[in-house]
């Protein structure tokens, strides 16, 4: 027999609807494979008394006939977001012990819809960074391994953490966020899928802010059709969130579940073709054209002129968000206190000692490019910058219906191999930023291995709100791709 922790979200449903299983059973195999795979450092905090808790009560509701769209369901959240009861750190020293009296809307959603949840996973500090490395509570290592080679690889970030526990079958789905790739990036490193949603299809309210002009929750799983599910449970308008959208939810399982895609025209944009993109992963991505191309589909080149200038406006307007965002932190009200001979000193002790290198980085920059003088040389110009790029996809999807790229220039890298320069790591981001900049969705779907057998992810970008056309192109590239690899071991 299948074991359950084998078992994708769709398949997990179908058993606990035929009573195959119970949730109860379902959560304790969970559990079990965390504690297996401990070392990998995917959890910040585990709940298994939480998730007992939670499975018994699906049981009870499910015995009645009251099932959910995700009833029974175990699955990871992001220590991004506030989950009442359970500390919530953002992998900061300065949230450390911070348990909030409070539910964020999306964990909220996903409790509604039955779903049952194991812990909180790590995430580069504050969601900043693109290798799980920059985390107070240590690095994430990648479940996957280069063939013949015994070095731990990062899972990529911030959600490396989500991605990792997926990847282990430590749950069949998690939940992450994305404001430049951190949803995307980790999930083509441990070739799995990622969908980083619409800017406002999903609520924000509750989830830890680092660019909240950029920020956007979303899920991890190994199929299309699970991330698609998943979506579905997390989305829908929030009155406390200004930035949610008013719109009623499609159903975007069903979308998932028909790749027909005959006559959909595919942009392949040219710019998208940089130095230190891996020929490998060039190579996968003229396949994949060649794959949807087989399935029906229309591949036509388009142009995406600002692309270049995505990356650098993106490490301007995030970091100054950031920067702001981050000023709460000062030790008076709540989190981490380092006391000091006055106001002054208290304050600069506390956020000395509770941020992260990477995270102070970030703060810096941003309160520079904020500062009299430099607002208008640097924030403005980049904000220009963005609505430029914006103005580019529009006019690129009015010669196609999705975009597809790579989702990332490289496979998953050692952990360490690139950590002293920032601007490489920072490169790391340089397909997923543009649809951040423009609020649209993308989805990061495993399409092969390089040569020492890592997975390489590609990527599709859809209109604003038009996630089902996504999804059915991922579904389609997904059936073509027919990606069966997992981590040895896992």
């Amino acid at each position: 027999m299948t074991s359950l922790t084998d078992l994708t979200v769709t398949q997990l449903g179908a058993a606990l609807a035929k009573k195959e299983t119970s949730a109860v059973e379902v959560a304790d195999a969970h559990l079990k494979k965390l504690d297996e795979h401990r070392a990998l450092n995917a959890f910040i905090t585990e709940t298994p008394e939480k998730a007992r808790t939670m499975a018994a009560a699906s049981d009870a509701r499910r015995a009645k006939g009251d099932a959910g769209l995700l009833e029974g369901i175990p699955l990871a959240i992001k220590d991004l977001f506030c989950t009442e009861g359970v500390q919530t750190t953002a992998a900061s020293h300065i949230l450390e012990g911070f348990v909030p009296q409070y539910e964020s809307t999306v964990t909220t959603n996903l409790w509604k819809s039955g779903a049952v949840m194991v812990g909180k996973t790590n995430l580069d500090e504050f969601a900043m960074g693109s290798s799980n490395m920059t985390s107070h509570f240590g690095g994430v290592e990648n479940p996957w391994k280069r063939k013949g080679d015994n070095r731990k690889l990062v899972p990529g970030g911030s959600s490396g953490g989500s991605a990792a526990a997926v990847a282990a079958h430590m749950v069949p789905g998690s939940t992450g966020t994305d404001t430049g790739g951190s949803i995307r990036q980790p999930a083509s490193f441990c070739g799995i899928v990622g969908l980083k949603p619409t800017y406002g299809r999903c609520s924000r309210w509750g989830v830890v802010a680092f660019a909240s002009s950029l920020d956007q929750p979303g899920p991890f799983a190994r199929t299309v059709e699970d991330s698609a599910l998943l979506l579905q449970a997390m989305a829908g308008h929030d009155p406390k969130d200004s930035t949610s959208a008013p719109l009623a939810v499609p159903d975007f399982a069903a979308a998932a579940r028909t790749p027909d895609i005959k006559g959909l025209k595919v942009g392949i944009p040219r710019e998208y073709r940089v130095d230190g993109t891996s020929p490998e992963i060039e190579a996968l991505w003229s396949r994949g054209a060649e794959m949807l191309k087989a399935a029906g589909a229309v591949p036509v080149e388009v142009s995406l002129p600002h692309t270049k200038y995505a990356l650098p406006a993106y490490y301007i307007v995030a970091p100054a968000e950031c920067s702001s965002n981050l000023a709460r932190y000062d030790g008076v009200r709540f989190g981490l206190r380092v006391p000091g001979k006055d106001l002054a000193e208290m304050y600069q002790n506390t956020r000395g000692a509770g941020f992260g290198k990477e995270v102070r980085r970030r703060i810096m920059i941003g309160t520079y490019v904020l500062s009299a003088g430099y607002y208008d040389a640097y924030y403005k110009k980049a904000q220009q910058i963005r609505s430029l790029i914006a103005r580019d996809f529009n006019q690129a999807f009015e010669k196609c219906d999705v975009l597809l790229t790579p989702t990332a220039p490289t496979a998953a890298f050692a952990a360490g191999e690139k950590m002293d320069d920032p601007v490489t790591m920072y490169l790391n981001d340089m397909f997923t930023i543009p649809a951040s900049m423009a609020g649209l969705p993308g989805i990061s779907v495993p399409a092969g291995l390089d040569k020492d057998g890592l997975p390489l992810g590609l990527q599709l970008i859809g209109r604003a709100f038009d996630e089902e056309t996504m999804l059915r192109a991922a579904a389609a590239l997904e059936k073509a791709a027919g990606f069966t690899a997992r981590a040895a071991g896992y």
